[in-house]
């Protein structure tokens, strides 16, 4: 019996698994604007647990695997006995038994990696406080549609270091890419970022200086200054609105430079109305592409790798 196929982590892949997957992921975009949908999941059920609050992802994944002819089940951890303290590696034993497939979106990365050990299907990252696989995906699909190839481009990121950018410090590492870090000192990488950091032999750097990481930028990234769990919200925002993307921040890429942001954004922090209302912002395309990059996904953890 093959190895079952789940989908935890950029850092899990080789280079050209992930492109098979970003292939898979335009062919199947350029099929829907065709007003084609091919049923390769047909008679397959995707359960998609929920512990935390959800817009992108759930819609695109429910959207998604009807699309590919699929079913979907929707969860949250309080309708289920995870909250009377069922074990996540018995839930996903049982789980086995009932679906084809599980996505599930909660903050305890160790609580995913344990479900995946007791699964025999198919176990998709939908986001942990850990990492966000599924969204930089759609963020690469979206850069090789409005500029080319991904592949040693110069990305600069603003702001708090998070799940977010831990998936983009893996994709950089595997598709060669710069990626400059600049955030203020009390939110630098954390001991598990940093070995992160370490192992692209110096494709990514840290700095404290936005305007330092800006320089030549093809492409611009930040993402909300209050996470999914943090508590200090005020002082989150006063610390790290150095790293405000502004129009004169962006100003010192290069200009032709894309903007991105993961969604929900909280104008005025993070970011000002401007930049993600203006003519290098392609945020709503990364979130449609979020719909294409996870259909991709679910077809690849079937173990289907392109269209015939």
């Amino acid at each position: 019996m093959a190895a079952t196929q789940h989908f935890l982590d950029l850092g899990q892949f080789t280079k050209d698994e992930l492109r098979k997957i970003l292939d898979l992921a335009h062919a199947l975009k350029a099929k829907l604007k065709e007003g084609e949908k091919p049923p390769l999941l047909e008679g397959k059920m995707l359960a998609m647990i929920f512990d935390r609050e959800s817009t992108r992802t759930r819609v695109s994944f429910d959207v998604g695997m009807r699309q590919l002819g699929g079913q979907t089940l929707m969860l949250t951890g309080d309708e289920m006995q995870l909250s009377r303290d069922e074990t996540i590696a018995d839930t996903a034993r049982v789980m086995s038994r009932y679906v084809d497939a599980i996505m599930i979106r909660l903050l305890s990365h160790d609580d995913l990696e344990e479900m995946a050990a007791a699964a025999t299907i198919p176990v998709i990252n939908g986001l942990t406080r850990f990492s966000h696989p599924c969204q930089i995906m759609a963020d690469i699909l979206t850069y090789e549609e409005h500029r080319g190839s991904i592949e040693g481009i110069k990305i600069a990121w603003q702001g708090d270091c998070n799940n977010v950018l831990m998936s983009w410090i893996q994709a950089a590492n595997h598709f060669n890419c710069e990626l400059k870090i600049a955030c203020p000192e009390q939110y630098k990488p954390n001991q598990a970022m940093q070995a992160e950091i370490d192992a692209t032999n110096g494709r990514v750097q840290v700095t404290q200086d936005p305007l330092a990481a800006m320089q030549d930028a093809d492409l611009v990234i930040t993402d909300t200054w209050v996470s999914m769990g943090d508590l200090d919200a005020t002082i989150r925002r006063e610390i790290l609105s150095p790293h405000r993307v502004t129009a004169e921040l962006m100003a010192e890429a290069k200009p032709d430079a894309l903007f991105m942001h993961c969604l929900p954004a909280h104008r005025g922090d993070e970011v000002t109305s401007d930049v993600l209302d203006g003519p290098q912002s392609v945020v709503f395309d990364e979130a449609e592409n979020r719909l294409h990059a996870q259909k991709a996904i679910l077809c690849w953890v079937f173990g289907i790798e392109e269209l015939k």
